[in-house]
């Protein structure tokens, strides 16, 4: 069977990424489970054969999608490694061994497969990862890296994307937006953080900013609820004012919608005590912590709000 067609509205593009996953776990049926034991969140959890749960995320990084010619090898590495660290640190977990796959043309040079892997050897050795093996398969003319990355809770508890409640505040590390200008391979991932958030029982639920936050926002809102966000508090970093000024978007859209930024987005509890939290926070890390807005019921938005309908984040397999 042919796996093309002509017909868009029988393609996946016409289902988009949201609509095609929700297609596989129907398709997957038994076979898979709700998250975060099954498809749903930035990892997903199995069951523990020792003290702590296992973690499994994986991605890739593909020649004209992910990077380009701009980049060094070294670069397109070091994202690899570094996205699946991202979500690792989305669940307040700690990175331990990965595999790695290629799909790679013959004509690929020597010298840039050696860059590559080099750099993916050096970044795997700072953040503590073992390569364990892979896959090599050739490829007509498409080069990607496939990453699968195994990690374990960092304690007794697992930070997931669902648990937020009514009241509860809305927080993201760093500054957003403008990620084409360097920080989509320069970015640190949030381990660290990560596996302090999950260590806080006032922290609800977590996951990693990767496709803009207008669009992963929706992951933590439960039904019934909104989150209400304020454009004076977002965190818009340099890189998005710089756009805005050639391109004509306002700073704000580029933040809420760029993607690509690996910064940690969780909800506080309602009842926490914000300055103590943050206070401790700023005794621990340098990394740059806001409070940008609450999750409050479907008819309570304030006016002043953000209406983050108008503003939408990446999405794979978009359709027309």
């Amino acid at each position: 069977m042919n796996p093309f067609t002509d017909n868009p509205a029988l393609a996946v593009g016409s289902l988009g990424e949201r609509r095609l996953i929700a297609k596989l776990r129907d398709w997957l049926g038994a076979a898979t489970a709700p998250a975060p034991f099954g498809i749903g969140d930035d990892c997903a959890v199995l069951p523990a054969t020792g003290a702590r749960r296992l973690l499994v995320t994986t991605d890739p990084v593909i020649y004209g999608r992910h990077f380009d010619d701009s980049l060094p090898p070294a670069a397109a590495a070091a994202k690899l490694l570094k996205r699946n660290l991202s979500d690792i640190a989305a669940m307040g977990g700690v990175p331990r061994s990965a595999v790695v796959s290629l799909a790679l043309p013959r004509r690929v040079s020597i010298a840039w497969i050696r860059g590559f892997y080099r750099a993916l050897g050096r970044c795997a050795r700072a953040h503590g990862v073992t390569i364990a093996g892979g896959d090599i398969a050739e490829s007509a003319d498409m080069l990607g890296a496939f990453l699968t990355l195994l990690g374990e809770a960092a304690g007794p508890r697992v930070l997931t994307r669902r648990g937020s409640r009514a009241g509860d505040w809305i927080y993201v590390t760093g500054e957003l937006g403008g990620s084409i200008l360097g920080k989509h391979h320069r970015f640190v991932p949030r381990l660290p953080e990560g596996r302090w958030l999950a260590g806080r029982r006032e922290v609800r639920c977590l996951m990693d900013v990767s496709d803009g936050l207008a669009k992963d926002l929706l992951e933590l809102t439960p039904a019934g609820l909104r989150p209400a966000l304020s454009a004076a508090a977002l965190p818009v970093s340099r890189a998005a004012r710089t756009l805005a000024r050639r391109d004509g978007r306002s700073a704000i859209d580029h933040a809420l919608s760029d993607g690509e930024d690996f910064e940690l987005l969780f909800a506080l509890a309602a009842r926490a005590e914000r300055a103590a939290f943050e206070t401790a926070w700023l005794r621990r890390f340098q990394t740059p912590l806001t409070c940008i807005g609450q999750f409050v019921r479907a008819g309570d938005v304030p006016a002043s709000a953000i209406p983050l309908q108008q503003y939408h984040g990446y999405e794979h397999l978009a359709g027309a």
